[in-house]
C-alpha cells in the first residue's frame, strides 16, 4: 500500500509529490553550488572538468602549460582579473545566469579583452575553417553543382551578419565603455543602446543547418559532411553562450559604471 496515495486526500498526496520533487531540485541546486570552480583549484582541474572551458581560457589570453598552479596563480602570472576570470568560468559551467560577484567587483577591461579575442575567434578562425571545410564537403558528391552555391550563399549572409555585428561592439559599443573608464562622458549613447539591438544573428545558420539536415542528397559516408555539420552546431551553442556573456555579465557591469559616473 502507499502510504500517501491510498491514506492522504488527492490534495494532499500531490502536495507531498510537489514538495519532494521541489526537495530533490534544491538539493541538485545546492550540488551545483559546492561545485563552482575557486581560485584555489589547479587551472588543469578546470579543463578536465569541463572540456569547453579550453575556448574560455584562451579568449582570456591564458597559454596551455599551467602545470600545477592554481586559478590564482597563473592568472596573478598572466595579469588577468582573478575575479572576472572565475565570475566568467562559473556563469557558463553552471547555465544558471547566476554571476558570483558583484558587477562592480568585475574587470570590465577584462571582460572586454575576452569579448574581442572571442570576436577574432569567430572571424578570423572558426568561421573561415567551416567556410573551408563546407566547400570540401560539397565539392567532394557528385550531385554538388547547384548546392554548393546555395550553402555558399547561406553561409556568407551568416558571416557578413556576425561580422557587422561584431564590428559593431568593437568599434562604438567598447570604445564606449573605454571613454567612460577613463572619465569621460557621451550623453549621446548609451548600454541600453547596444541592449536593444543586441538580436539574435544566427537565423542564416539555422537555416542553413536545416539544409543540410533534411535536404542535402548526399552520398557515400558523408564524413566530411557530418563534420561540417559538427562545426555548425558547436559554433551555433559557442556564439549563443558568447551573447550570454554579454548580455547577462558586459551589460549589467556596464550599467553599474553609468550610474556610478552619473552621481
Amino acid at each position: 500500500m502507499n502510504f500517501y496515495r491510498d491514506v492522504c486526500p488527492g490534495e494532499v498526496y500531490s502536495f507531498f509529490i510537489v514538495f519532494f520533487l521541489m526537495q530533490e531540485h534544491i538539493d541538485i541546486l545546492s550540488m551545483q553550488k559546492q561545485q563552482k570552480f575557486s581560485e584555489n583549484e589547479k587551472m588543469s582541474d578546470l579543463i578536465n572538468e569541463n572540456h569547453s572551458l579550453l575556448l574560455v581560457i584562451s579568449r582570456f589570453g591564458l597559454s596551455l602549460g599551467f602545470g600545477d598552479q592554481t586559478v590564482k596563480q597563473v592568472c596573478e602570472a598572466n595579469g588577468i582579473d582573478c575575479k572576472t576570470f572565475l565570475a566568467v568560468v562559473n556563469f557558463l559551467s553552471e547555465g544558471n545566469f547566476e554571476v558570483d560577484h558583484s558587477y562592480g567587483d568585475i574587470s570590465i577591461i577584462s571582460v572586454i579583452d575576452y569579448l574581442k579575442n572571442a570576436h577574432s575567434y569567430f572571424l578570423d578562425f572558426k568561421l573561415p575553417l567551416i567556410r573551408n571545410k563546407l566547400i570540401e564537403a560539397v565539392s567532394a558528391q557528385d550531385q554538388n553543382i547547384p548546392y554548393k552555391s546555395i550553402f555558399l550563399q547561406f553561409f556568407d549572409e551568416y558571416e557578413s551578419e556576425v561580422r557587422k555585428h561584431m564590428d559593431y561592439e568593437n568599434k562604438v559599443v567598447f570604445r564606449y565603455v573605454q571613454k567612460m573608464l577613463k572619465g569621460e562622458s557621451d550623453s549621446r549613447y548609451s548600454i541600453a543602446v547596444f541592449q536593444d539591438r543586441h538580436n539574435e544573428i544566427d537565423s542564416k545558420l539555422i537555416e542553413l543547418k536545416n539544409i543540410l539536415i533534411k535536404y542535402y542528397p548526399a552520398k557515400g559516408s558523408n564524413y566530411l559532411l557530418t563534420e561540417v555539420l559538427f562545426d555548425i552546431l558547436s559554433c551555433e551553442m559557442d556564439i549563443a553562450t558568447h551573447n550570454q556573456v554579454e548580455d547577462y555579465l558586459f551589460i549589467p557591469a556596464v550599467e553599474e559604471l553609468e550610474r556610478k559616473n552619473k552621481k
